[in-house]
């Protein structure tokens, strides 16, 4: 589980009675999605024929462009996550990112799962003595591609979730 059982008023939005502003909560989606994209050549490697993690991907950015409704990315979320529960190891984590990436759309706090989840794609790929390392360089790589607007916002999510998300974000 990587969601707290308390939602954060912060990653609410302001039309549910919570702070996220609609221009915070795309730019939570499209570092979501960044994140998911990094790794996704994990899961294609395992999976070339199978588009569900990619579209999931696509389907959150156009979903930040106003081209389509939340519950369509909330369903390409659904679509990649299946694909990653036949799977084990890097390409189901990778997976699991991009579908998290696109539920963003629905649930701002999934932003953290396409992190972790891209975290532990990158661990479960590299060479055992290797793979704490891969992980921080992973989270390191997202956070220097955090947007300045949300910036604080996710690095205290991370702080405060962290042990709900495999303790991933140690970097």
């Amino acid at each position: 589980m990587i969601l707290p059982q308390i939602r954060d008023p912060r990653f609410i939005t302001l039309r549910r009675g919570g702070t996220l502003t609609d221009d915070d909560h795309h730019l939570l989606a499209l570092w979501a999605a960044d994140c998911a994209e990094h790794v996704l050549p994990l899961f294609e490697a395992v999976e070339p024929a199978d588009p569900r993690p990619r579209q999931a991907v696509e389907q959150v950015r156009a979903w930040t462009r106003g081209e389509i409704r939340m519950s369509d990315s909330r369903s390409a979320g659904g679509h990649a996550m299946a694909a990653a529960r036949v799977l084990s190891g890097p390409a189901r984590h990778a997976a699991f990112a991009a579908g998290q990436a696109a539920v963003v759309a629905h649930v701002a706090a999934h932003e953290l799962g396409a992190a972790a989840y891209a975290i532990k794609a990158v661990r479960a790929a590299a060479p055992k003595d290797e793979a704490e390392k891969a992980g921080r360089d992973e989270c390191r790589w997202q956070r220097d591609r955090l947007p300045d607007a949300i910036r604080a916002l996710v690095l205290d999510d991370q702080r405060l979730r962290n042990d709900i998300c495999w303790s991933v974000f140690d970097c």
